[in-house]
């Protein structure tokens, strides 16, 4: 892990998007102009444009030479690229977005995992056989489990799965530290590993897919209990990840 210091056009970019997400700036709303805003956030002009227009390629805002700039509609109108703004805003402001996102991991990750063990089952188990005697620790479990989906997106043969898991790389990452503090959960990880070697040596990814589906919506129930907002809030690393699978 290293620390990095947020660049002043990275801040500007986060604290609009706060703005737009405590309804300061709604959708539908423009923006103050260049200088007044650049004086609300802080921040020099150019650091300003430069926010202003990744924001309004990912689909925050509606850029309009010689307009005020409008506030997009960002859930209906945005790109991938709005989740990644949203992982870096204030999660108090998005009291849903962590279950939306793991209903949405939970439909997804049973496909690419029986895609995976049917195409490749021997590089499956290989990978979890290396976790036997993991560190019983929050971050080793995070982590290892990372890469087993970002093996599992490569193995199942569509790439996209990847592009999207990729979007999510820090914010997985932080989030698992938080849930894996419990040793129970990590007990329950190291179940979910080993019944996956089973299948993964029998080549079976009905079963696998099964088992990740099992997973995943255990996940779901204890997700409530968790104090998702105030973890963050105490977290300023930036994760660095290994690269391979």
């Amino acid at each position: 892990m290293e620390d990095r210091r947020e660049r002043a056009s990275e801040r500007a970019e986060r604290l609009l998007i706060e703005r737009i997400l405590d309804g300061t700036y709604p959708p539908g709303t423009t923006l103050p102009g260049e200088r007044d805003l650049a004086r609300e956030l802080g921040t020099a002009r150019p650091a300003l444009r430069e926010a202003l227009q990744r924001l309004a390629r990912d689909g925050w805002l509606n850029i309009h030479q010689g307009k005020a700039t409008e506030v997009n509609d960002y859930m209906r109108d945005g790109s991938l690229n709005v989740l990644s703004g949203l992982m870096q805003a204030d999660l108090s402001l998005l009291p849903d977005f962590v279950p939306n996102l793991l209903e949405m991991w939970s439909l997804i990750a049973p496909t690419y995992t029986h895609a995976a063990v049917e195409r490749d089952p021997r590089a499956v188990h290989e990978q979890l056989y290396g976790y036997r005697g993991l560190a019983d620790r929050p971050d080793p479990y995070a982590r290892a489990q990372w890469r087993l989906h970002r093996l599992l997106t490569w193995l199942s043969g569509n790439p996209v799965y990847g592009l999207v898991l990729n979007g999510f790389r820090d914010f997985y990452i932080r989030l698992s530290r938080l849930y894996y503090t419990d040793p129970a959960r990590r007990a329950e990880a190291r179940d979910f590993w080993r019944a996956l070697y089973e299948a993964a040596l029998l080549a079976d990814g009905e079963r696998a897919a099964s088992l990740m589906w099992e997973y995943m919506q255990s996940i779901r129930r204890c997700w409530p209990e968790l104090d998702v907002a105030g973890w963050l809030e105490e977290q300023s690393e930036v994760v660095v990840l290994d690269e391979e699978p």
